[in-house]
């Protein structure tokens, strides 16, 4: 990937760091809307921890964080995540 793709910049509920999209305002959105739903699934702290920790096989044997940092859409990853964890269906 390119520069500014692996910048990073910290959560402002965490020690925790998100990656940065650099498609331009719509997939920031789209980012942005993937974090919110992380956070009401996981919590503020412990959805960044499974972002970074959690090999989710939907994914190809990534974290969401090596997905993210590869490109892969991030509604593309939260349908793996539902799959992977008990979302529930108003997150979905």
């Amino acid at each position: 990937m390119s520069g500014d793709t692996h910048l990073r910049r910290k959560s402002r509920t965490s020690g925790f760091t998100r990656p940065r999209n650099s498609a331009g305002t719509l997939g920031a959105v789209r980012l942005t809307q993937f974090w919110q739903r992380m956070e009401m699934q996981f919590g503020s702290v412990y959805a960044y921890s499974v972002a970074k920790d959690y090999v989710i096989g939907e994914l190809g044997g990534r974290t969401v964080e090596q997905a993210l940092a590869d490109g892969e859409r991030p509604k593309t990853i939260w349908v793996a995540v539902c799959a992977t964890f008990d979302v529930p269906a108003a997150l979905r």
